[in-house]
C-alpha cells in the first residue's frame, strides 16, 4: 500500500477494474455476479450470489443470513497486488452508502489542490453548508479554514458541514467529471449532506456497487488514482478515519491513532451509515498480504436486534479479512 506520507510522484495512471462481463480484468479469480439495479424505486436486494474464497465462509454465512432476512447485500474482496477476487456477492449491486461517497469529493479536492487550483484557498463556514450530523467543525470557534484541514475533518470524522463546504467550492458537476474519467460507473456522489430530506431531494448522499469501491481503493492503495500525489493526500486524509466499528473493528486496532504499524498492521477504512444503511470500504495490510474489501447492506432498520445483526455480519468479515493478512496459512 502507498504510504499516506510518501513522496509525490508524477505517474499518472487510471486504477483497474471489474471487466464488463463481470469477471476480474487480468485476473484468474471468482467470477463476480451480476443482480440488482441502480436507482429506481423500492429496496434493490442481493441474490446473495458469486465467487468465495474458502478462507471467507464464516463471511458468506453471515452475509447469507442477514439476506435471508431482508437485507441487501453487495460485498468484494480482492487481493490488492494481483487484482484476484477472494470473495464477490453481487458485488455490481448499486445501493445506498450514505456519506461513504466522500471519498470522490476528496479525490477531487486532492486533485485540484495537486494542480494550484485550491493552493492556499480558506473556506467560510457559511449558513448555506449548515449540517448537524458527523463532524466537529460545526463545534469548533475557527469560522474559516484551509482546504486541506477541512478534507482532514472529511476524512478523520465524515465531518457533514467540511463535506458540503468542499462540495460547493468544487462543484457536483467537477466530482462527476473526475469519477467518469476514472472509469467508475455505478458509484457516485449525488448530494449534499442534508439533516432533512425532502420529497425533492435525493434518497441518499451517495449510491456505490462493492466491487468498484474495492478497486477504487486498490487504485488509492496502489497510487494510480489520478497519480500518486493525489492517491497519496487521499490515503493520508482516509487514513485518519475513527470509525471502526464495522468490518475495522475487528482488526484490534486504536480507533484514535492507527496510521503506524501495528502488530504488522496497516488499515485504510472508509465507513457509512445512516437509517437502514451500513456500508465500509478499505484497505488492510498485513505481514502476509494485503486486500481491499468493500461491503455494502441495506436492511429494515426497525429494530436494535436488526442492526446489531448487521454489525456482527460485518465483524465477522473483518474477523477473515484479518486473518487472510495476518495468517493465512493458521485457516
Amino acid at each position: 500500500m502507498v504510504e499516506p506520507d510518501a513522496p509525490n510522484s508524477s505517474r499518472r495512471r487510471r486504477p483497474g477494474r471489474p471487466a464488463d462481463d463481470g469477471t476480474t480484468a487480468g485476473s484468474g479469480g471468482a467470477a463476480r455476479s451480476g443482480g440488482g439495479r441502480a436507482g429506481g424505486g423500492g429496496r434493490s436486494r442481493g441474490k446473495h450470489r458469486g465467487g468465495a474464497d474458502e478462507r471467507f465462509t464464516a463471511t458468506t454465512e453471515a452475509l447469507g443470513a442477514i439476506a435471508v432476512d431482508g437485507a441487501g447485500v453487495s460485498a468484494s474482496i480482492i487481493d490488492t497486488s494481483t487484482g484476484r477476487a477472494l470473495l464477490a456477492i453481487d458485488d455490481r449491486l448499486v445501493q445506498p452508502v450514505a456519506s461513504l461517497g466522500r471519498v470522490l469529493l476528496l479525490i477531487e479536492v486532492a486533485a485540484q489542490l495537486e494542480d494550484g487550483r485550491l493552493h492556499g484557498d480558506r473556506l467560510q463556514r457559511m449558513a448555506r453548508d449548515t449540517a448537524t450530523g458527523a463532524g466537529l467543525w460545526q463545534f469548533l470557534q475557527e469560522p474559516t479554514m484551509q482546504v486541506s484541514d477541512l478534507a482532514t475533518l472529511v476524512g478523520a470524522t465524515a465531518d457533514a458541514w467540511a463535506t458540503n463546504a468542499l462540495l460547493t467550492t468544487v462543484g457536483m458537476d467537477a466530482v462527476r467529471s473526475r469519477a467518469e474519467s476514472l472509469g467508475i460507473e455505478r458509484t457516485a456522489l449525488i448530494d449534499r449532506v442534508r439533516d432533512r430530506r425532502g420529497p425533492d431531494d435525493a434518497p441518499d448522499v451517495s449510491v456505490a456497487a462493492s466491487g468498484e469501491l474495492s478497486w477504487l481503493l486498490r487504485g488509492l492503495a496502489l497510487g494510480e488514482v489520478v497519480d500518486e500525489a493525489v492517491s497519496n493526500r487521499v490515503l493520508g486524509w482516509l487514513s485518519l478515519a475513527a470509525d471502526l466499528s464495522l468490518v475495522a473493528g475487528s482488526f484490534g486496532l486504536d480507533p484514535l491513532a492507527h496510521r503506524a504499524l501495528d502488530h504488522g498492521l496497516q488499515s485504510v477504512a472508509v465507513t457509512g451509515s445512516g437509517p437502514g444503511v451500513r456500508a465500509e470500504a478499505g484497505v488492510l495490510r498485513g505481514p502476509a498480504s494485503s486486500v481491499c474489501y468493500a461491503v455494502t447492506i441495506r436492511f429494515e432498520d426497525d429494530s436494535l436486534q436488526r442492526r446489531l445483526a448487521v454489525v456482527d455480519a460485518l465483524r465477522t468479515m473483518g474477523t477473515e479479512v484479518l486473518e487472510v493478512v495476518h495468517a493465512p496459512a493458521e485457516r
